[in-house]
This record gives C-alpha cells, structure tokens and sequence, in this order.
C-alpha cells in the first residue's frame, strides 16, 4: 500500500504551540510522503520535566488542525523502537535539544534528523518569560500603592 513512499515521523510535547514547533514539523513535512506527528501525552512529560500547561487533548487537537501531518497520534513512551517498527518509519525528526539520543535508530534502518532549534523561542524560554513579566507586573503594582488622601471638612 506505502511502497516506495517515505514515511517520516517527528513528535513531540508541542506545548504553548510555536514558530520553531511550526519549523520542525515543515522541515519533516519536506523529507516525507507520508508524515505522522506523535503527541506526548502529559504523563509522558511529566516523567522527565514540568507538566505542560496546554492539556494533552488540546495539544493533539492543534497538530491536527495542521495541514501538514496526515497522521496524527498520541505518544507514550521516548523509546520510539516500537513504532518506527510497527509503523515502518523510514527517517525520525527530532528537535537538537535531544541531539544523540535517538542515535539507537539507526541501527533499525532509520535516518535520524535533529532539527536545529537554535536560540529562537521554545515553550521553556515563553514559560520564563510570562513568568518574569507577571512577576515585574506584580513588583509594579506593590510600588504604585494608592495613595490616600484625606479630606478635612472646615
């Protein structure tokens, strides 16, 4: 049925949803015939850092509203040597954030591409930056206290 078609995958937690997450999947959009994007699902996350702030049903949702994928699925686990096999995934694409950690694929016939994230936005660096703002907001708003005023009645 996919003979001589080249079938890709790239997953990830896709949390707060942004333009490298929007680059990555292109980029494995342009090595595939088919592609198939995997969601972590928010247990999977929450086993290796901090638990995602969109929910998981939600994050799902946005990458399939994407044009790009046409499969869409949830992921379980880092080890990604079952579904490559059950799958025949031909190539993997990853973020560089995890560069060598997918190594282990080749040995299973699959090309392995770590996307070079560089230092644009990722959904930590959006995180830090909503906090520090809310926390200067909140530095802004003990200074500018109220001042009252009182009235003398003559």
């Amino acid at each position: 049925m996919f003979k001589d078609k080249t079938i890709v995958y790239t997953s990830g937690t896709f949390d707060m949803f942004h333009y490298n997450h929007l680059r990555m999947i292109n980029y494995a959009r342009s090595l595939a015939d088919i592609l198939i994007v995997g969601v972590s699902t928010d247990e999977l996350v929450s086993s290796y850092k901090a638990a995602p702030i969109i929910p998981f049903n939600e994050r799902l949702q946005i990458i399939e509203a994407l044009k790009t994928p046409d499969i869409v699925i949830p992921q379980h686990s880092l080890d990604h040597t079952e579904i490559v096999k059950k799958l025949n995934i031909d190539a993997f694409v990853v973020g560089d954030d995890w560069f060598g950690k997918y190594d282990y694929l080749k040995d299973l016939g699959v090309q392995v591409f770590y996307f070079p994230y560089g230092t644009g936005v990722s959904s930590s660096t959006l995180k830090k930056a909503i906090h520090d703002s809310y926390e200067a907001n909140l530095k802004l708003q003990q200074k500018a206290k109220p001042v009252t005023v009182k009235h003398s009645v003559e």
